[in-house]
């Protein structure tokens, strides 16, 4: 229900201003900037002078901000808006005839636009998606009725009992919310909390990015001292081979060295690997 009320008013004003293009020559109708002319141009919705907009009865040049008036009998311009009374329209049926004239509607042609008795698609004018400007002008008046109503009070109205409903046919609730939509506060307490949060932010990035920093050197260093402690062991286990290697060496390699060591004897070794000495050992008392 919220959106039922909210959409339209988005819509609503987009219909401020209009082009305001003929059904028979298919242009759009100008304003003059110099000396208050109208004209008839390709259509451009780009262009202020172009651009039309609707003031109660009175039809204003958004790029002049003049007013389209009567001069004369037939003859038609923009001037000061407010400044004559011929300034007011009425619209019917995509027709546009001056307020309380009924036989004069305005009429493009190619020598520019004027007043004609003439009822025709020359005289019928469309505003945007191809609607008559008639419809433009009772959006407008919806627009300048409803919009201003819903950022008012709810307190400005009271009402009545029974019937919870108000003037605009809006409950107070619906009016709330859209006065809730609508709001307009000062931004700053959100700024600070902002600022203040985004503050938070980078000294807790500050401070993870610190201890990842610590944590890579020790990560570091415990691998140099790792790989220290692997290659003194490489060199240990290096320097042992040579001193196990004469170690394995041949026992009886070993005993002949040993009874080499002894002076005097003559060691003789048999075919069937066995060492004796040539000579028994006596001892003195014996001989």
């Amino acid at each position: 229900m919220k959106l039922f009320w909210i959409i339209p008013f988005f819509l609503l004003q987009d219909t401020e201003t209009f082009l305001m293009k003929n059904a028979k020559v298919k242009l759009c109708l100008q304003a003059s900037p110099t000396d208050g002319s109208l004209l008839l141009e390709g259509c451009n919705p780009a262009s202020d002078f172009q651009d039309w907009s609707w003031q109660g009865d009175s039809l204003m040049n958004l790029g002049t901000l003049t007013c389209l008036s009567v001069v004369e009998a037939s003859g038609v311009r923009t001037g000061a808006c407010g400044s004559t009374d011929r300034m007011s329209w009425d619209c019917s049926n995509s027709l546009l005839s001056p307020l309380g004239s009924s036989q004069s509607y305005l009429v493009a042609s190619r020598r520019g636009v004027s007043l004609a008795n003439v009822r025709g698609p020359k005289a019928q004018w469309q505003g945007a998606a191809e609607r008559s400007v008639c419809e433009e002008k009772t959006a407008k008046a919806e627009h300048d009725r409803y919009f201003p109503a819903a950022l008012a009070s709810t307190r400005v109205y009271e009402p009545t009992a029974g019937n919870a409903t108000l003037a605009l046919g809006m409950a107070p609730g619906q009016l709330e919310e859209l006065l809730w939509f609508f709001r307009r506060e000062d931004p700053s307490t959100w700024n600070y909390t902002i600022l203040a949060l985004s503050f938070v932010v980078l000294l807790l990035g500050l401070f993870l990015l610190a201890i990842n920093v610590v944590r890579n050197r020790k990560r570091k260093m415990y691998a140099k001292v790792v790989q220290d402690v692997e290659q003194a062991e490489l060199e240990a286990k290096q320097a042992l081979m040579p001193m196990q290697e004469h170690s394995h060496t041949d026992p009886q390699k070993q005993e002949l060295l040993q009874k080499e060591e002894r002076s005097g004897e003559v060691l003789v070794q048999w075919k069937d690997g066995t060492v004796t000495t040539l000579y028994t050992e006596r001892s003195e008392e014996a001989l």
